[in-house]
């Protein structure tokens, strides 16, 4: 099976043995942010259609915010686009987007997953935290640390997120949209620096 082929929350449960809880747990991290950045995404949401298709999302507003907030954290991060990942036969597949662990070989060889971020396919929340749990359930057993590991689900719009600490699935309360993008990349910048405190602990 591929991450992809699972559906709803419930089944990766049921398969994985997780426990499910909801609790705020993200705080705002201030950063700071080129003011041509805000610009182009402000000249994206209002001239462009963002929203009219996957790869319209993904291009004009879910990658250049994870980048931006990226920059911050390259020096010990590795930011991946659509690159594979493979635990076993059942957690195996592409993530959307993944931050790991920069590893000492250079920016080619994948490090240790910190942080997963799944696309919401057709605006399917369910999905895509049934994607994104079995994405963090294959981060996590690749780790001999088994550290807590980190996710987004996004449509762009709407942002959603969560960890996975050894057996039990944490979701955020709180959700964040676009509209208010200064806090919202503020609060991406937590949960990346969360993923990356957890995964040097």
């Amino acid at each position: 099976m591929s991450f992809s082929d699972y559906k709803t929350l419930e089944q990766v449960q049921a398969e994985y043995q997780i426990a499910y809880q909801e609790q705020q747990f993200l705080t705002a991290q201030e950063l700071t942010i080129a003011e041509s950045f805000w610009h182009d995404l402000a000249f994206n949401l209002e001239n462009m259609d963002v929203f009219a298709s996957e790869a319209a999302r993904c291009e004009l507003i879910i990658l250049p915010i994870l980048r931006e907030v990226y920059k911050q954290h390259h020096h010990t991060t590795a930011l991946w686009v659509q690159r594979s990942l493979t635990y076993d036969a059942q957690l195996c597949g592409t993530p959307d987007y993944m931050l790991s662990q920069k590893s000492e070989l250079g920016k080619t060889v994948l490090g240790l997953p910190i942080l997963m971020i799944t696309e919401a396919k057709k605006n399917d929340f369910e999905q895509g935290w049934a994607q994104c749990l079995a994405e963090l359930i294959a981060g996590n057993r690749l780790n001999p640390e088994k550290h807590p590991i980190y996710g987004i689900v996004t449509d762009g719009k709407t942002w959603e997120f969560g960890y996975l600490d050894q057996q039990l699935f944490t979701k955020e309360t709180r959700i964040y949209t676009i509209s208010d993008p200064e806090r919202l990349v503020s609060i991406i910048n937590a949960l990346f620096i969360l993923s990356i405190q957890a995964a040097h602990h």
